[in-house]
């Protein structure tokens, strides 16, 4: 066989090995600039840039491959989705960008949020750079109220559980009432840190550190309100709110009737130690009137 002959051989191996080599090569970087974020419904989440920008840089956001938000240039507009999509309303009211960094804010999320976001940020070179963050719902609508709403009788323990998996890097606060009461950060942890905290929840706060869930024990009527845990990673920061409802436990009719019984006892054994006491009185001046008489 010639030369040539050899050179249009076809190699059906090396053709199928070359799709594979290319295909994996595709889904590699697919996943490396892909961030999965996953959020409960009315949560608050910022998606990070990872860069500080500068005059020469613009940076524009996407959801669905339509434009949401952008920087230009000179950071002198920024343009939410009614005004960069002739009237597009899906996020009225709801996106915050910072001019710093150009990350984006979603703020209180519905269920019509879920999906891509894409970042595109172009250079003062014209190169571009950018990533996809997908956005989707780690409890399902059923579960939501059992995370962001807890009921529990007062005396009792209650936990709130973050609702997401904890990752190494990440931090987590749990605030009350705009108070910080219990913090991770990395392998460190730490509860109550100032004296307003530990005057409520003395002794009473309890820290999951490997799910970053808090417990309260003991708790009371005045533990009722909001909880606001914020997560906090290089690539995503989710802000999440908790109402808990601590009922105080009613008087039973039995336990009345029995606070009346000893209420009468007590009165009917104070009634008869005046009565012993009066007696006791009128004797002696009895007694001290008998002696004057004698003389």
């Amino acid at each position: 066989m010639g030369k040539a002959s050899r050179e249009n051989i076809f190699y059906p191996h090396v053709f199928l090995w070359a799709i594979l080599l290319n295909c994996s090569s595709l889904l590699y970087v697919s996943d490396v600039n892909t961030d999965k974020v996953s959020v409960i419904e009315g949560d608050s989440v910022t998606l990070h840039t990872g860069v500080q920008t500068n005059q020469q840089d613009r940076i524009r956001w996407y959801y669905k491959d339509i434009r949401i938000a952008q920087i230009n240039r000179d950071q002198s507009k920024v343009c939410t989705d009614v005004q960069c999509n002739e009237g597009t309303e899906r996020f009225r009211d709801r996106l915050k960008l910072d001019h710093q960094t150009g990350s984006l804010t979603i703020i209180n999320i519905t269920n019509t949020d879920a999906g891509d976001y894409q970042l595109k940020i172009i250079h003062r070179d014209n190169s571009d750079s950018g990533k996809t963050f997908t956005v989707a719902y780690g409890v399902s609508a059923a579960d939501r109220d059992e995370v962001k709403r807890k009921s529990v009788k007062e005396g009792k323990s209650v936990t709130l559980d973050p609702g997401v998996m904890k990752n190494t890097n990440d931090s987590m606060m749990w605030y009350f009432t705009d108070v910080l009461i219990a913090e991770i950060t990395g392998d460190q942890s730490q509860i109550c840190t100032d004296d307003q905290c530990e005057e409520r929840f003395r002794d009473r706060l309890k820290l999951d550190h490997q799910t970053g869930a808090l417990t309260i024990t003991h708790t009371t009527t005045e533990d009722s309100g909001e909880y606001t845990l914020q997560i906090n990673s290089s690539r995503f920061s989710i802000i999440r709110s908790i109402s808990v409802s601590v009922t105080a436990v009613p008087v039973s009719s039995g336990a009345v009737a029995g606070i009346c019984a000893a209420v009468v006892v007590l009165l009917v054994a104070a009634a008869a130690a005046a009565a012993v006491i009066y007696y006791r009185q009128l004797k002696a001046k009895k007694r001290k009137v008998e002696q004057k008489g004698k003389y």
